[in-house]
């Protein structure tokens, strides 16, 4: 990865920290892509910070891609973090949820996909989503969670069939539960040592990124620690 950039989409959270953090060690040039502020980030020769980026607009998104570009000179991988949670039945939750999380957790990735994808012909480059187990078997509250998973799935499996001739790759990770304080406050009786670390998470993403995955496209790789 020594030389190459990669922007990581919802850089500011848990995960997009470690999977910046893994790739500045691999040697990388990385832009944090956020639509909040990065408190606590310090910005160096080979890491841009750009924040208030909405990842749902296409405009906004492209400009913001483009300015990394100018800085760095190319994009050779994307890792699509961005995206959100949200626990709720159908009867008892809100409608607008099912919009929320598919906005959140599929059109980030489409938008940002979109806006990397000249780059990402150029440079040969790949992409990661982040996608989720349950997008495979829902449990009760997981529906529009879930379902939004699996459209990030589904964009997945299409975009690398698209893709594969001008030799970009797209690959999904699933993880289980990641080891977040958010998670741990919300599961204070859970076995902590069962979950994904994001550290883990973050060396699975690199690998799908490095050219030592350039045989795989349109995979969908199950992190489930020992959960």
């Amino acid at each position: 990865m020594q030389g190459k950039v990669v922007i990581v989409t919802g850089g500011f959270g848990i995960l997009g920290r470690a999977v910046g953090e893994a790739a500045l060690a691999a040697g990388c040039s990385v832009a944090l892509v956020g639509r909040g502020s990065a408190p606590g980030i310090e910005k160096n020769d080979r890491l841009a910070i750009l924040e208030d980026v909405d990842l749902t607009d296409f405009t906004t998104t492209a400009r913001a891609f483009e300015t990394i570009v100018a800085r760095f000179g190319r994009i050779d991988g994307l890792a699509n973090v961005a995206g959100g949670f949200r626990w709720q039945t159908l009867d008892g939750g809100e409608l607008e949820a099912w919009s929320d999380l598919f906005e959140m957790n599929l059109m980030t990735a489409v938008t940002a996909t979109k806006a990397a994808l000249p780059f990402l012909r150029a440079a040969r480059g790949a992409i990661v989503n982040i996608s989720a187990a349950p997008a495979r078997k829902a449990g009760a509250g997981m529906g529009a969670y879930a379902a939004s998973k699996a459209g990030v799935l589904r964009f997945t499996e299409s975009v690398a069939e698209e893709l594969k001739e001008a030799g970009v790759r797209i690959n999904a990770i699933l993880p289980t539960i990641i080891d977040t304080p958010r998670n741990r406050a919300d599961m204070p009786k859970a076995d902590f040592s069962k979950w994904v670390a994001p550290t883990q998470l973050a060396k699975a993403i690199l690998f799908l990124l490095s050219d030592d995955a350039a045989a795989i496209t349109g995979a969908e790789l199950l992190v489930a620690g020992k959960s």
